[in-house]
């Protein structure tokens, strides 16, 4: 007995913290590592040339791109999944599908959707009914199998876009620790200017209306178009 009294016993049952880490580890084998999403030409072009220039690159795209377009979205994939509504998740996915706006963010979406994806139809967590909504959607993007994930894992919608926007932000730093001269203490104090702006975004996704999502990435846009063609590149396009 410790001097404040009895210590209770652990709760029954897996700490659910363990799920959510898991779906935000980049030790996740979908990918993600793999992509910069414009920034690596980003960086080559000059617009994103020191820790300042950066900051605000990734609040930008964090406000006027995702949570504008791509985290309500993202957001309603989980909600469906979670409700059982196949047939909501599947249009959403289309929507999802339509959206890319350059080759290389389509094929990004189709690679981590399918890795994802296989990985699931790996493991006892997923359920029939799951397993049906991969199969009827042909080739899942990264959206889909999220959002089948954190249902496979009993993950809150709520949860899972939060593990999504740290995910997302995560890998932009490792871009800018591998391009820029940036080394990892200055990606923690980055990651804890932006923490305000990664919490913001997510507050917007969960209150935009559906009928108001929608952004126009142009700067995003061109980056990866022009990324598609860069000479030497350390990132898949």
């Amino acid at each position: 007995m410790s001097a404040s009294g009895p210590v209770a016993p652990p709760a029954s049952g897996p700490n659910p913290a363990w799920a959510l880490l898991r779906l935000a580890s980049p030790q996740l084998p979908i990918g993600g590592y793999s992509y910069s999403q414009g920034l690596e030409m980003a960086v080559e072009t000059g617009l994103v040339a020191d820790p300042d220039s950066a900051r605000r690159w990734l609040h930008d795209q964090l406000l006027l791109n995702l949570a504008r377009f791509e985290a309500p979205l993202l957001l309603a994939h989980c909600e469906a999944a979670a409700r059982n509504d196949w047939q909501s998740l599947l249009w959403l996915a289309a929507e999802h599908r339509a959206s890319r706006e350059t080759r290389e963010l389509q094929l990004e979406s189709r690679q981590m959707g399918y890795s994802l994806a296989l990985l699931l139809d790996g493991l006892p967590e997923l359920d029939a009914a799951a397993r049906r909504c991969l199969a009827d959607a042909g080739e899942p993007g990264l959206a889909l199998a999220w959002a089948l994930a954190a249902r496979a894992w009993n993950i809150t919608p709520t949860d899972a876009l939060a593990a999504w926007l740290w995910g997302w932000l995560e890998n932009q730093l490792a871009v800018l620790m591998k391009t820029l001269p940036l080394g990892q203490q200055a990606a923690q104090r980055l990651t804890s200017q932006l923490l305000p702006t990664l919490t913001q975004a997510q507050r917007q996704a969960s209150e935009l209306p559906a009928d108001a999502w929608g952004s126009a990435p142009f700067g995003l846009v061109l980056t990866s178009m022009a990324h598609e063609r860069q000479y030497s590149r350390l990132f898949r396009s």
